[in-house]
């Protein structure tokens, strides 16, 4: 079935939707002359007369959603059937049993209903519009009480359009897709292009020079020996950002999460990252970054000068699993408790807290002298879908 539009951006079958209502609007007129033609011969004029302004209403009533929505919701086009349905049935009252089997006047709709096959074709695809075609076929059948080859056509020709303008739908919707990933992938490919060949002049410039003042700045010792650290540190910033994928966001609002944790690596911190993109929710991308960074501090305030971290990302399709630890001093049994007594509430608002609001959960291991081991997951909902 045709998904629905994504909000915020133009749905590819728009275009559809336009010419179902305006389909619509001129099988109205054309219902309503042929009213006019037989005013004189219904059993129910007046009943006619109405069915007709009942028709004009809703008429009136789904080209407003259809456009305004730029896409039907599926409880909706089921509603839009079921009332072409029933007018169906109004023509038991208005027309005599002669006018309805030997005279075969034409049902007061008339192909007015053809426009709710092609929209639940757009709506539903081949299915939902074979589907479709097929209960109106059905209406038509039982409010005539007879079948015969002009019905059974009918059906045909409904079932058929359902099918096509379904197929139609999924191939726009199918297509919107296709152009959608190129677009993405020729985004990355050129700024891969661009980092690598920025990535070239800074290893032949700039790392050069903080390798050769790192270098220099040991041999001297003293104060230089802090600015060859100094050095060394950002020598290991720049190379994580240089090879680090480039920060991209798709266009329904998710990010790839590696980019964001790759350029967090230094000399004491070690990130590890799958080869392909990691895609969540742009703010949980953020959330969650933020949340690395928390506990890499962490390490830098209380794990002792000499511990290293490991941040590892693994994508795991219904959930993304981050994993952040070191082989630091650990944290003492009641710490955490005790910090939140004292008002020190990082690890319970910051990281926990955060957690909690991206819906996920988080466990801790520590022990005196053990390091510390922070593992959090969070439900990825674009994994449930599959990763585009």
């Amino acid at each position: 079935m045709s998904p629905a539009g994504r909000p915020g951006r133009k749905h590819p079958t728009r275009p559809l939707w336009r010419a179902a209502v305006l389909l619509r609007v001129i099988t109205l007129f054309f219902a309503a002359g042929v009213v006019f033609t037989h005013r004189g011969d219904y059993a129910n004029t007046g009943l006619a007369w109405g069915t007709i302004g009942v028709m004009a209403a809703w008429t009136a009533l789904t080209f407003w959603y259809y456009l305004r929505a730029g896409h039907g919701r599926l409880w909706f086009t089921i509603v839009d059937l079921a009332v072409c349905c029933a007018l169906m049935c109004v023509s038991r009252f208005a027309l005599t049993h002669e006018q309805l089997t030997a005279l075969k006047v034409p049902l007061l709709p008339t192909v007015w209903v053809t426009a709710v096959v092609a929209i639940g074709a757009i709506r539903a695809g081949a299915l939902g519009g074979a589907i479709f075609g097929l209960v109106v076929s059905a209406f038509n059948y039982g409010v005539r009480g007879y079948f015969d080859t002009d019905l059974t056509r009918d059906m045909v020709l409904l079932v058929g359009v359902g099918i096509v303008l379904g197929l139609l739908s999924e191939n726009q919707v199918r297509a919107a897709e296709i152009a959608e990933r190129l677009a993405q992938a020729m985004r990355a490919e050129a700024a891969t292009a661009e980092r690598e060949r920025l990535a070239r002049t800074i290893h032949d410039g700039v790392l050069q020079v903080l390798a050769r003042v790192r270098k220099r700045g040991r041999e001297l010792g003293g104060e230089a020996a802090e600015l060859a650290e100094l050095a060394g540190h950002q020598e290991v910033a720049l190379r994580a950002l240089v090879a680090a994928a480039p920060l991209e966001s798709t266009s329904d609002g998710h990010a790839d999460l590696r980019p964001r944790l790759q350029v967090l690596a230094s000399d004491r911190y070690q990130v590890s990252v799958p080869a392909t993109a990691v895609l969540v929710a742009e703010c949980a991308a953020t959330e969650l970054t933020f949340l690395v960074r928390e506990a890499l501090e962490n390490v830098d305030r209380h794990a002792g000068p000499d511990a290293r971290a490991w941040v590892l990302l693994e994508d795991v399709g219904d959930e993304v699993v981050l994993s952040v630890r070191d082989d630091g001093v650990g944290i003492a049994a009641g710490r955490i408790a005790a910090a939140e007594q004292e008002g020190r509430l990082g690890i319970a608002r910051s990281i926990r807290g955060r957690v909690r609001e991206l819906g996920g959960t988080i466990s801790l291991e520590t022990a005196p002298g053990a390091g510390t081991e922070w593992e959090i997951r969070v439900p990825n909902k674009r994994g449930e879908r599959g990763q585009r």
